[in-house]
């Protein structure tokens, strides 16, 4: 195992991440972290404030501030990242926990993937394209995720949960991450038509 990149004396937590402990985690059961399952977030829908992100993960979000938060009161979830749209990285959970990202899930035939994935939220929505900053990040995180875990795939949270997720949405350039060298070899499986999970070749169409 290799820690380079981590902290040596907060064993899951990245060294050059900025900390905001979640209580939204509990312990992994034993199975190995093998997935990345990655997300987009705007809270308001539409807005970009990493604070209002940060809050919502830590229990403390103003519901009231903004109409549209309403529907969120009471949920208790969290990631083990958050990728800001000027590139910022936060990490919120230890990778060696299990976060609270995936909720209802399957991957390949296994359930509950927040037992064995690793969650990276990505500053965003459905609308408006990702930036350089923010895959930039993402490149530099998953390499070093990889000296520690043994990552074999690269999924969105609507790989996972179809039907009911959409994230990371249409303007997440799949083709361009795969290519990345940091995600050389991970696979993006895919549900097709019947529902059942299939491993897709990470060169081709990005499509779910």
């Amino acid at each position: 195992m290799d820690s380079r990149g981590f902290d040596p004396k907060a064993p899951g937590w990245l060294a050059r991440a900025r900390r905001c402990p979640s209580p939204n985690h509990d312990r992994r059961p034993e199975s190995a972290v093998d997935t990345l399952v990655i997300h987009f977030i705007s809270l308001p829908p539409g807005r970009f404030a990493m604070k209002t992100v940060e809050d919502f993960f830590c229990n403390r979000l103003d519901v009231h501030a903004h109409p549209d938060l309403a529907d969120i009161e009471g949920l208790r979830v969290s990631s083990h990242f958050l990728i800001g749209r000027r590139g910022e990285l936060v990490q919120f959970v230890s990778c060696d926990d299990r976060a609270w990202h995936a909720g209802v899930s399957v991957l390949l035939g296994r359930s509950a993937c927040n037992d064995f994935s690793i969650g990276i939220e990505m500053v965003g929505d459905e609308r408006h394209r990702f930036t350089r900053r923010q895959y930039a990040r993402l490149a530099t995180t998953v390499a070093v995720l990889r000296r520690r875990y043994r990552l074999r795939f690269a999924v969105g949270h609507a790989d996972i949960a179809p039907g009911r997720k959409i994230d990371p949405g249409p303007y997440f350039d799949w083709d361009a991450v795969l290519a990345l060298p940091a995600f050389a070899g991970l696979e993006r499986p895919s549900a097709d038509a019947a529902g059942i999970m299939g491993i897709r070749n990470t060169r081709r169409s990005s499509q779910a």
